[in-house]
């Protein structure tokens, strides 16, 4: 019974990751590590390369000028049967969307004003009957509150969650966010970022079941 049980806890779904900067990084490498279900397929989408400035990806091995995007399928040793990392060197743009396949799509794109790419990738998503969950503010310490819930959930205090309301994003779409910003003079740390990228991952989790299940 036990062993039935085990045969069927296999990876299953796919999962776009959309930006893999130091966060992103953070939440595919807690994908990859899912035993006994998770993703059968992740896709990273990433057009930057690899500076002096992203300390984590050095750290864990990565070389200076090489994509982003291709080191989570460099330290994936998974066979493609059981979890496969296919990596797209690009940024995703209103050029490219139909890119976006996932089951779930997590968005995790910074640097200027990022909402309206996002707003496009989510309708995209909605549109392929995907699931999307993304970020509106995580900048802190360590010690700040994760708040998590549905857009249509929060009041109208979070400026990255007013502008993606404009941009037509209302419901069914997952944030993530410490509700803290540039705005607010505190840095974001590496603890912040493990916080988040935990929590990410959790919930991306929750709806690539939800997702299986229905299908």
């Amino acid at each position: 019974m036990i062993q039935e049980m085990e045969n069927s806890l296999i990876p299953k779904g796919s999962i776009d990751l959309v930006g893999f900067g130091r966060l992103g990084l953070r939440t595919g490498i807690n994908l990859i590590q899912v035993h006994r279900g998770g993703p059968s397929k992740i896709t990273v989408f990433d057009g930057q390369k690899i500076s002096g400035s992203d300390i984590i990806f050095l750290l864990y091995g990565a070389k200076l000028g090489s994509y982003k995007a291709d080191f989570l399928k460099e330290i994936s040793t998974h066979s493609k049967d059981f979890r496969e990392v296919i990596s797209i060197n690009e940024y995703i743009s209103k050029d490219n969307l139909d890119l976006i396949t996932g089951d779930v799509v997590v968005i995790e794109i910074a640097g200027g004003n990022t909402i309206p790419t996002a707003a496009d990738i989510i309708k995209k998503a909605h549109e392929n009957g995907s699931k999307t969950i993304g970020t509106a503010g995580i900048f802190g310490i360590g010690d700040e509150e994760i708040i998590i819930g549905d857009i249509s959930e929060f009041d109208d205090s979070n400026p990255a969650i007013e502008e993606l309301r404009k941009e037509g994003i209302v419901e069914n779409h997952l944030i993530v966010t410490t509700n803290k910003f540039i705005r607010d003079s505190i840095p974001i740390t590496s603890c912040v970022l493990d916080n988040i990228a935990n929590v990410i991952t959790r919930e991306t989790l929750k709806l690539l079941i939800e997702k299986n299940r229905e299908s």
